[in-house]
């Protein structure tokens, strides 16, 4: 049978290969940029791995056999899952594979921006030797640390921060209160959770409901010292609002590490806001996790080819 692998970032493909190889099934690798690629190229394909580029309805009109779509990752926002039900292509996430290093990396986010390290070893490389930071430095100990999105990530975070002393808090509308209350963390409506939050970490998928959900006046509302932490999807913050927010002082920092456009435009407002800290969607990444992505991936591509179960199907509400 006939594998794609449309896109990707990787160095080796020892994970697909080897399930190939043990398959007899053909690997090809590409790196379509476009639908219109991708359509040239898979028309015959019987499992497709994807990684960025968009799977449109016209990309699955045209795949003819194709028994699998499988994801490189946890979010399928380039994916149109509704043509895919509709053409009866079932798509596949990895929605584990990273848990720990996302939840390490808005962790060290979260303590980088609190402490202010960036500002200290920048002055130190200017030859200054401050005493003091430029904003108020706060304790862990008794700020309220929030997440919204209670998943797998969104617990794993909130377990790091508790031992650093924080007061723990989550929005989540499909989390019950009891559910939260027996980890110890305060359940919060999307009101309190921008009003109440010192640091609030973003674990949230991207949809319609979801676009924008930190905006404008979402950041008025928030403590003029509270941190924003997102390494959930890009789109889930208005960034143009959040770089006014922090040069008039309106929130005190910003840790990012996802984008509405990636790699960021040269002009973003963000890239000069001296109270935002800034990482290249890397959040994921270990080498262990990059090998977990493609071990995981590879064997659902070969459960669908050989008439399995699959692990991750993603199932249309």
């Amino acid at each position: 049978m006939k594998v794609v692998i449309t896109d990707c970032n990787f160095a080796s493909f020892a994970e697909e290969q080897q399930m190939c190889d043990r398959n007899g099934h053909q690997l090809i690798i590409l790196q379509c940029k476009t639908p219109e690629e991708v359509i040239a190229n898979t028309a015959d394909a019987d499992a497709l791995f994807v990684q960025y580029v968009p799977i449109t309805d016209a990309v699955l009109a045209n795949l003819k056999q194709c028994q699998v779509i499988v994801r490189y990752g946890i979010g399928l926002d380039n994916i149109d899952l509704a043509a895919a039900k509709k053409h009866n292509v079932p798509v596949c996430n990895v929605p584990d594979y990273g848990i720990d290093e996302v939840a390490d990396h808005a962790s060290a986010l979260t303590l980088t921006l609190l402490r202010q390290l960036t500002f200290f070893d920048n002055s130190i490389r200017q030859g200054k030797w401050p005493s003091v930071a430029p904003t108020p430095m706060l304790s862990c100990k008794g700020m309220m640390f929030t997440v919204a999105g209670a998943g797998r990530i969104g617990r794993a975070t909130l377990e790091r921060m508790r031992a650093f002393g924080f007061k723990l808090g989550a929005y989540d509308p499909y989390v019950s209160e009891k559910d939260l209350n027996d980890m110890g963390v305060e359940k919060l409506s999307l009101d309190d959770l921008f009003s109440k939050a010192d640091v609030i970490s973003l674990h949230l998928p991207l949809s319609k409901e979801t676009h924008h959900l930190v905006n404008r006046d979402r950041l008025k509302s928030m403590k003029n010292h509270a941190i924003l932490i997102n390494t959930s999807r890009g789109g889930l913050i208005d960034t143009h609002a959040l770089a006014a927010a922090l040069d008039a002082g309106e929130i005190g920092h910003a840790g990012i590490d996802v984008f509405e456009s990636e790699p960021m435009e040269a002009g973003h407002p963000l890239r000069t806001c001296k109270n935002a800290l800034l990482t290249p969607h890397i959040a994921y990444y270990s080498a262990a996790s990059i090998v977990r992505l493609q071990r995981f991936a590879a064997e659902d591509v070969e459960r669908a080819l050989t008439g399995k179960p699959l692990r991750c199907q993603y199932t249309a509400v």
